[in-house]
């Protein structure tokens, strides 16, 4: 029989062009996830639809439709078929992978939906049903964990001679099997650890043990490498195909921005004042005080780092903004002039002393002031005068080659230019950010999270001598992975000043400061889980995290607050959606996500009400997933 090479079908695609884009696509879904519940635990402010409502108002949607999308459409469709081909040909590491994807995917859906089919799946059974049953939450975790325990089962044996080469199809190891086993087991840590509120089924030597078979060094981190060297496009979202799936949706835009939550825990960890070495290449920067030739060329500036966007405190200027929104800057490409009325006597001298300040040329006449912006400026082009300052939150946009500016950019120039004149001047509105860059590694599992799994294993244990121990080399080991890439990046050619590599003498400085517990009897499960959100950054798991611990509600364990400041903002208007009263009650709190209206509630709806009649009531937002319960009984109680 002839076959097309340029048409692949299920039947005859080779399994070492089959497994890549399975990675490559799970990328997608653990962006966009990555992305979304960053500005539910804190991390990010985003002016961008839904994830504006996570991080401010609370009123989200059920427009979050992308990671179901995007995992079950692009990954979950494939697997079945690639453990059955896999299987025929008895090549057992392309099995195990599946297996792998299997868990990843699904304990990720489940994180966020909570119920949802499951067994009949078309990852799981084999057989595309158009309406298939859901399954609860034990069912789909307990199937999680049965995939990785048969993944490692099948890495542990030996592949026979013949089979399509493993390595050939790898981008996130390269083939090496004992990564992949030790990957297994970092996962089986991470998902054993969201059990911590079941006191039945909680075991921390158990995770001790899976932590002494997972990750042991930075050497054996599990992540995708990402490139900006390619126009190509995905055919379902138009993102590139070979960059970083956090930057597809934090870095792409220019809506997103650092949160004062997190940029406080960069610059005062545990009050002590002292500046993170890993801050200023978290935290974007912006030039600022340009100064242009007579070609518009420029020819001195500073660099403004950005501050963090009130969301959780007084929220000032959200609040007397009058809008949740962030204003994106232009470009002065000559002298521009912007009159505000200030009706406000107060807000009108101080104001005007702003402007005093940064030097700008001004006039006043009664309640208006006129404001000159030089050319080479970066300024809100806006005439309320409440917007005027966001220049100082800078947003995290990178350039890549496939949406950057025409005949702009080159594959080491990652700068963010807000127009094409901006650009040609060298004017910078954005140095990024380290984790989402289009070029930035796609973490997926790393020896640092594994560092911090077992510090709060210990603690709960009681045992704060080895808590302690694993502590610092958390720290240390995000530290280390850190300066690495940013070496790799300084020898590349990068010449923005935040992929430079962090100065040692302040590493080791912050190492020693009151920023990081000095002692084990002083450390506290706050200190724990603050490094660990500092160094998972734009993850899930923080999200995750600041679940299993009621995020500041200070009732679990004895152990008191763990995430302080963290609450409802002063724009909170999600009271149809978090109907608990008090920070004590569950239901105060971002639970889980709605299932996606457009592929679940509209055309399978009878059987996502089935086990979860609540599936589409405004407060299911609030409804714990099944390992967020201390019970069955308790979870069990939320479905009926």
């Amino acid at each position: 029989m002839n076959t097309d090479p340029d048409n692949p079908s299920s039947a005859n695609v080779l399994l070492q062009n089959r497994l890549p884009w399975i990675e490559h696509f799970y990328t997608y879904t653990a962006g966009v996830s990555n992305f979304r519940t960053a500005c539910q635990a804190g991390v990010l402010y985003s002016t961008t639809g839904s994830a504006n409502a996570f991080s401010t108002t609370w009123t989200a949607s059920t427009g979050n439709i992308t990671p179901y999308q995007t995992y079950f459409v692009e990954v979950a469709s494939n697997l079945n078929d690639l453990y059955k081909s896999a299987e025929q040909k008895n090549a057992y590491y392309y099995m195990a992978a599946a297996d792998v994807f299997s868990a990843l995917g699904f304990m990720e859906m489940l994180d966020l939906y909570g119920e949802m089919p499951y067994t009949e799946s078309q990852a799981i059974s084999g057989i595309a049903t158009p309406s298939p049953a859901y399954d609860d939450g034990k069912t789909i975790y307990k199937g999680c964990m049965a995939k990785l325990d048969e993944a490692i089962s099948l890495f542990g044996k030996t592949q026979e001679a013949g089979v399509p080469s493993f390595a050939q199809g790898d981008m996130w190891n390269n083939g090496d099997v004992s990564k992949w086993i030790k990957f297994c087991y970092g996962l089986k840590a991470r998902y054993m650890l969201k059990l911590s509120k079941k006191a039945d089924l909680f075991n921390p030597d158990s995770i001790l043990y899976c932590l002494s078979k997972g990750p042991q060094s930075n050497a054996d981190n599990v992540v995708q490498p990402c490139f900006n060297n390619s126009t190509v496009t995905d055919y379902l979202i138009g993102d590139p195909v070979v960059t970083n799936g956090n930057w597809d949706y934090v870095g792409y835009g220019s809506g997103q921005r650092i949160s004062q939550y997190y940029y406080n825990l960069l610059t005062n960890m545990r009050g002590s004042g002292v500046a993170d070495p890993r801050m200023t290449k978290i935290v974007p920067a912006s030039m600022s005080n340009i100064k242009l030739n007579g070609s518009g060329k420029v020819t001195s500036y500073t660099w403004s780092r950005s501050v963090g966007v009130d969301s959780y405190g007084p929220s000032t200027r959200l609040v007397k903004g009058g809008a949740a929104s962030i204003i994106t800057p232009s470009y002065a490409v000559s002298d521009v002039d912007i009159t505000y009325a200030i009706a406000d006597a107060a807000d009108r001298t101080k104001f005007i002393a702003a402007q005093v300040l940064a030097g700008r040329p001004h006039t006043v006449n009664g309640n208006n002031v006129k404001v000159t912006y030089k050319a080479g400026s970066i300024y809100i082009n806006n005439t309320n005068y409440l917007y005027a300052g966001d220049t100082v939150y800078v947003n995290m946009r990178s350039n890549s080659m496939a949406t950057g500016i025409t005949g702009i950019n080159s594959e080491t120039d990652l700068n963010w230019y807000i127009t094409k004149e901006a650009a040609a001047a060298g004017v910078i509105a954005s140095t990024g950010s380290f984790q989402v860059r289009p070029i930035s590694d796609q973490e997926i599992l790393t020896y640092h999270e594994m560092c911090f799994i077992k510090a709060e294993v210990y603690m709960r244990k009681g045992d704060k001598a080895n808590a302690y121990t694993a502590y610092k080399a958390g720290i240390q080991a995000h530290l280390d992975m850190m300066q690495a890439k940013l070496t790799e990046w300084k020898g590349g050619g990068y010449n923005n000043p935040d992929m430079a590599p962090m100065d040692q003498a302040a590493v080791n400085s912050y190492l020693q400061s009151n920023a990081v517990c000095q002692n084990a009897g002083a450390l506290t499960m706050s200190d724990i889980m603050l490094q660990k959100y500092v160094a998972m950054g734009v993850s899930i798991e923080n999200w995750n995290d600041m679940r299993r611990f009621n995020f500041s509600a200070g009732n679990i364990g004895g152990y008191g607050v763990v995430y302080p400041g963290y609450d409802r903002g002063p724009l909170f208007a999600g009271t149809e959606l978090y109907t608990g009263s008090s920070k004590t009650d569950p239901r105060y709190w971002q639970r889980r996500w709605q299932l996606p209206a457009t592929l679940e509630l509209n055309y399978n709806s009878a059987n996502a009400l089935a086990i979860n009649p609540h599936a589409a009531d405004p407060n299911v937002w609030s409804m714990p997933v099944w390992w967020d319960c201390a019970t069955d009984d308790e979870y069990y109680g939320y479905l009926k």
